[in-house]
């Protein structure tokens, strides 16, 4: 019972690990990546669409995206979203594409990069911790009702502390590797 109990854990604490990692391919760093435009939302026909479901996304040269849309018609819509959006970035359009040029990055706007990692981070750490204290109630609710006995309650949350331990280090090892990224001239 408490094996499942930990492996429903170690199983929702890898999804945050996952939805940080995903969160954190959408900052910017000093190189150009699809993922930075990826998810950005765009109505089409009177939906919302992320721009992967409409165009293709290339990397012709470090510093510059390439967008081609499936449907001609919608590349004024996508001009419109990305200067809609936050991205500060001014969308090219010769047509048949749009192409996105992205400027070297300031020290100031890197500081400020590695503040949003950060804070992504600490979302990420708060998650995992609110995983574990679901758990650990989840274990005495089991001890209190005698499911289990008081020595497997305290060994379920000592495992269970190990793999919070575990996950954290995992995030942390994440925020140094984007850190590096997002600084790296």
């Amino acid at each position: 019972m408490i094996k499942e109990i930990l492996k429903e854990a170690e199983q929702r604490m890898q999804s945050a690990l996952d939805v940080l990692e995903d969160d954190l391919s959408g900052i910017r760093t000093g190189r150009a990546s699809p993922a930075l435009v990826e998810k950005l939302p765009v109505e089409y026909y009177g939906s919302i669409l992320p721009l992967i479901q409409m165009a293709t996304i290339s990397v012709p040269e470090s510093r510059q995206l390439m967008i081609r849309p499936f449907d001609a018609a919608s590349l004024k819509t996508i001009e419109r979203a990305i200067l809609a959006s936050d991205l500060g970035l001014t969308p090219n359009n010769d047509g048949k594409a749009i192409r996105l040029n992205l400027p070297q990055l300031t020290e100031e706007r890197r500081r400020d990069l590695v503040r949003v990692v950060n804070n992504r981070l600490e979302e990420a750490r708060v998650s995992i911790r609110n995983i574990r204290r679901d758990v650990i109630k989840d274990l005495r609710e089991f001890e209190k009702e005698k499911l289990i006995s008081e020595d497997d309650e305290e060994r379920g949350e000592k495992d269970l502390q190990e793999l919070t331990d575990k996950m954290t280090d995992c995030v942390n090892e994440i925020g140094e590797n984007k850190e590096k990224e997002v600084m790296e001239v």
